[in-house]
């Protein structure tokens, strides 16, 4: 694909997830035994591409592999699902990885090691002009800030949509917040973000600094936000869970590709919220992403894009 048109841009990282299926995590200084252990693709940003990609917006991924097994395993997925990956640098570091415990009721935990995605320190220049061209710049935090916020920065001067999903959380410098159009954190990453514990007053806080902010609530749906004011909410659909892994990322790739086509923010949230849904109930990040097809059965009509 030509990535200078892409709908959508992602820029983030890219692991390798190794995870641990067990019925409880284990507590300091236990030792538990896992019923097993499995190698998935992942990584925030590569699971946001995927999730675009499949819920039809044309993707570009923006990121860096290592020169190895792993980073030649990611490249294959990219292929796969039609992302256009010009744009991802190789890198002596090894590709980066994320150890994923999984218990009994589908929650898990995560330790990521960067490797490959510390590289990644300013944008190149056929990266610049990807994003001029995008509908939709979005980001995460996996990757060092000073890239997001020369990202963030080269997508307004371009008059493209930015879009960050703050996580992992951070308190974010006002020259990033600034630049956004778009912020996406669930309930834990909003108090982080505002530095406060309330949700509610944490939420206020952001919706003040920003034009459009969701909050994700897992179960409960999430709380839209516009023009500083509460805009809507989305209920989130009852599913027996089998892992949670990707799907916050499932969300803000589907989100983005909703709004890329022109969705308004209600109407972009539940077509994302259903892709979320839909992810939940199967193993694994990547393999769990849902096509745009699996995500307007479960919405019950057609997105006409």
């Amino acid at each position: 694909m030509d990535t200078q048109h892409a709908g959508v841009v992602v820029i983030g990282s890219a692991n390798m997830d190794i995870v641990f299926a067990l019925d409880r995590a284990p507590s300091p200084g236990e030792t538990v035994l896992a019923n097993s252990a499995t190698l998935y693709p992942g990584g925030k940003g590569l699971n946001q591409a995927v999730a675009a990609a499949r819920a039809g917006a044309s993707t570009a991924f923006v990121g860096a592999l290592g020169s190895d097994d792993h980073g030649d395993a990611l490249a294959v997925v990219l292929s796969a699902d039609g992302i256009g990956a010009d744009l991802v640098q190789r890198s002596t570091a090894p590709t980066g990885q994320a150890f994923i415990v999984v218990d009994g009721n589908g929650e898990n935990t995560i330790i990521v090691a960067s490797g490959a995605n510390a590289t990644m320190l300013d944008l190149t220049s056929e990266a610049r002009a990807a994003i001029g061209e995008a509908a939709v710049l979005l980001m995460q935090l996996e990757l060092p800030l000073p890239i997001v916020i020369e990202a963030a920065a080269a997508a307004r001067s371009a008059g493209t949509t930015v879009m960050l999903n703050a996580a992992p959380a951070r308190k974010l410098p006002d020259e990033l917040l600034e630049r956004l159009d778009y912020l996406i954190v669930n309930e834990h990453e909003a108090c982080l973000v505002a530095g406060d514990d309330d949700l509610d007053r944490a939420s206020s806080t952001l919706a003040a600094r920003v034009p459009r902010l969701i909050v994700t609530l897992g179960s409960e749906g999430s709380v839209l936000y516009a023009d500083r004011a509460e805009a809507g909410r989305i209920a989130a659909s009852v599913v027996t869970a089998v892992d949670t892994t990707g799907a916050g990322d499932t969300y803000c790739g589907a989100f983005a590709a909703a709004i890329a086509h022109g969705l308004e923010l209600t109407a972009a949230a539940a077509f994302a919220s259903a892709a979320a849904a839909l992810s939940v109930q199967v193993l694994g990040a990547v393999p769990s992403i849902p096509t745009r097809a699996r995500i307007e059965a479960m919405i019950g009509k057609a997105t006409r894009w």
